[in-house]
């Protein structure tokens, strides 16, 4: 069974876990590669006003040659031009914006309901408990591309358009997908802390089961879905890259990493123009690098039963 993960003391502060995480090289890495790429996506108005390109703004005139092929890197444009004629640093850090903005709360939402629905069935056991893995059970099952683009095309609501912002839409679609895990990981930990002598002895105490849940068994859970957030999270930044690549999740104009690459493939313009290609894929890499990084990271610090083995 999977063993929680726990600080080496309750007390803990968080500067001295800022320490230890520093010291780390994975993590250091994934924090500075990640810290990196979050203010890439922060700056991109910034960018777009000191360059005068915005987001989908187009210039064919001087980002296109006569022949209509896309200009390389200029100091007009550093990254060079896609086909349209649009500035593709400024989409790539809006399309970096985007994928963090949808990822970052359909993962943080996933592992909160996730975290109740693990800690409920997991805890109180019986039929609760099989409630809750017969539910989990159920959304893992169903496939992920088909129902995405089964749910984004009931969405599109023909001449007036979407019903409902694409970007709730795929937010819903990854949190539907997502929280069936964290749900797994946080009912097997509750199960191992349950045996826990420390709660054992609360409840021969008196101490009321949900008292005993928040105050005893969440603080050892925690750690573990800390970590998996950070493992998930590139997970589902690819996902949603998946989804626009495909059609179905940001719609056009609007910059995403996916549709970014969906648009190079089906122009062919990489091959004049490499980094009409280059700029987005890299972006997508070294989001999915930083992050898996630092949960790599994450895992070597707080967990306690791997720095006894190492020592």
């Amino acid at each position: 069974m999977t063993q929680p993960l726990l600080f080496d003391s309750p007390a803990q502060s968080a500067p001295a876990l800022w320490r230890r995480l520093w010291r780390e090289p994975s993590a250091r890495w994934g924090l500075i590669i990640v810290a990196l790429m979050v203010l890439a996506a922060l700056v991109a108005p910034l960018v777009a006003v000191w360059l005068g390109h915005g987001e989908t703004e187009q210039f064919r005139d001087s980002a296109l040659s006569d022949m209509g092929i896309p200009i390389g890197p200029t100091a007009a444009f550093p990254l060079g031009a896609d086909d349209n004629g649009r500035d593709v640093l400024v989409r790539t850090l809006y399309g970096a914006r985007v994928s963090l903005f949808i990822a970052v709360p359909a993962t943080t939402l996933a592992m909160i309901i996730g975290l109740f629905v693990g800690l409920v069935g997991g805890y109180r056991g019986g039929r609760t408990d099989a409630i809750c893995q017969q539910l989990i059970n159920l959304v893992l099952s169903f496939p992920f591309v088909v129902t995405a683009l089964s749910l984004l095309a009931l969405n599109q609501g023909g001449e007036s358009g979407p019903r409902v912002d694409p970007v709730w839409v795929v937010i819903f679609v990854i949190t539907f997908f997502s929280w069936g895990y964290f749900a797994r990981l946080s009912r097997g930990l509750v199960l191992d802390l349950r045996q826990q002598e420390f709660v054992s002895a609360a409840a021969l105490m008196g101490v009321s089961p949900w008292r005993i849940l928040w105050r005893d068994i969440v603080p050892g859970v925690l750690p573990t879905m800390g970590i998996y957030w950070a493992i998930q999270l590139p997970t589902n930044i690819i996902a949603e890259a998946t989804l626009s690549f495909l059609g179905v999740g940001i719609p056009a104009p609007a910059a995403s990493l996916g549709n970014m690459i969906a648009d190079v493939q089906r122009s062919a313009m990489y091959q004049v123009q490499p980094w009409f290609l280059a700029a987005p894929a890299l972006a997508l890499f070294l989001t999915v690098l930083g992050f898996n990084c630092l949960s790599s990271g994450l895992r070597n610090v707080l967990d306690p039963h791997l720095e006894r083995r190492s020592s």
